[in-house]
């Protein structure tokens, strides 16, 4: 199994490229679904959870092809088998993302419930509750979701609370049901609205995407498309909070920074100074960072993917940080192991009181979960001495080339076997 072997100390200079959005390519590639005809994309990174999309896509009947880095074509001329099964599915929850496209093409699904990160529970309920409304029978038995309707018909969704996969599986579903369906309490976040670009550019009828009402007007087939995948928000923020805590001058390059303004707004209260351009994003660190507290929250809140860096960050800020967590119940993991390196925190139910101290100690650490292993990297950054980060097979699930893109940096960072 992999590890990180890091050694700290080291200020970041230097620039690199954001790739494109893990959240927003699962998606994409399940919409691929929708017709029979083919869908190119192009800035798809090269990472362990595309591939697994791409298996459990092939083992369907989809021809997914690579014909270049960073180029994705699928066609779904015919589905064989609309199963998603509990071998692809557990290690990956956006597999729960082809139940929508799938009730809507072929009438019939039976789909794993979902794994992934073991950061919460995570229920698909409002997915359920939406593709009944809409006329589907659902069923749960030994584990797998059983759906079936002849043809779903729009209607009026109001969802009990912001989910993002739930709002995209329900306009999935939408563009081919019968009328009009009405998404209300729709996730906002800038994954949805790509992927409401790409289905709009496919012959979909979407209004409202980016709002919390959304209006879809179901057609009867869906075309082909090409469409480029939306640069990485949640790897743009990653760096620059790096580059917060170990400190230097780091330019990033193909971001949308329009997608992180909560987060660029709590790097500026640390003390960073930040510049952006249209594309371009260049952040300067030049003292020991302020302590600043912070609230998950659905977009356009703070992002609780951006939540594990910003506690790294806060453990050798000057003061007490008070991180509260909204959004997912057991994403508070990483703290202990960031305990190990030296850090003072402590948790009162889902807050994380963080009292930063003037250096940490590298240490052996474990990941727990995807962005939690993101954390952990940033701490290893600024620890004294070496810092071994295993189970990071976390990591290769959401960033593309991490240690050769803080190598390039100027960290000092590789990969063990």
């Amino acid at each position: 199994m992999d590890k990180l072997r890091i050694t700290g100390g080291r200020a970041l200079q230097g620039e690199v490229r954001v790739s494109g959005a893990k959240n927003a390519a699962l998606p994409i590639m399940c919409a691929a679904l929708l017709t029979d005809q083919r869908v190119a994309l192009t800035n798809v990174p090269s990472l362990v959870d595309v591939s697994t999309m791409g298996k459990l896509l092939r083992q369907m009947g989809v021809e997914v092809q690579r014909p270049a880095d960073g180029q994705l074509t699928l066609r779904a001329a015919a589905i064989r088998d609309p199963t998603a099964p509990y071998e692809l599915v557990k290690t990956m929850r956006a597999s729960v993302l082809v139940l929508g496209p799938l009730l809507a093409r072929c009438g019939r699904a039976r789909v794993s419930l979902p794994g992934g990160c073991a950061i919460g529970l995570r229920p698909v309920d409002q997915h359920v509750k939406g593709l009944q409304a809409m006329g589907a029978t659902i069923s749960v038995e030994h584990g797998y979701m059983h759906a079936s309707a002849e043809r779903l018909r729009g209607a009026r969704i109001a969802m009990d609370l912001v989910t993002v996969t739930g709002t995209e599986n329900l306009l999935m579903a939408a563009v081919l049901a019968e009328g009009e369906t009405r998404l209300e309490n729709a996730a906002r976040e800038p994954e949805v609205v790509d992927l409401a670009r790409c289905l709009s550019a496919m012959g979909a009828r979407i209004e409202g995407a980016g709002s919390d009402a959304m209006r879809i007007e179901g057609v009867a087939s869906l075309q082909g498309t090409e469409h480029r995948v939306m640069p990485d928000r949640i790897e743009l923020g990653t760096y620059l909070a790096a580059a917060a805590a170990a400190g230097g001058k780091v330019r990033l390059l193909d971001a949308a920074p329009d997608s992180l303004d909560a987060t660029l707004e709590k790097l500026r209260e640390c003390g960073a100074r930040i510049e952006v351009a249209d594309r371009t994003i260049e952040i300067e660190m030049a003292a020991r960072p302020k302590a600043v507290s912070l609230r998950t929250a659905p977009y356009p809140g703070f992002a609780t993917d951006m939540q594990a860096q910003f506690m790294a960050l806060a453990t050798i800020a000057r003061g007490t940080a008070r991180i509260t967590e909204t959004i997912f119940e057991n994403r508070f993991m990483h703290a202990l192991e960031l305990q190990r390196l030296g850090a003072h925190i402590s948790i009162q139910g889902n807050t994380a009181v963080v009292k930063g101290v003037e250096r940490l100690q590298g240490a052996a650490v474990m990941a727990t979960d995807l962005r939690a292993s993101a954390g952990l990297v940033i701490a290893a950054l600024v620890a004294e001495g070496q810092t071994v980060v295993d189970r990071i097979y976390h990591l290769d699930r959401g960033y593309e080339a991490l240690e050769k893109k803080f190598a390039a940096l100027g960290a000092r960072i590789e990969r063990i076997h």
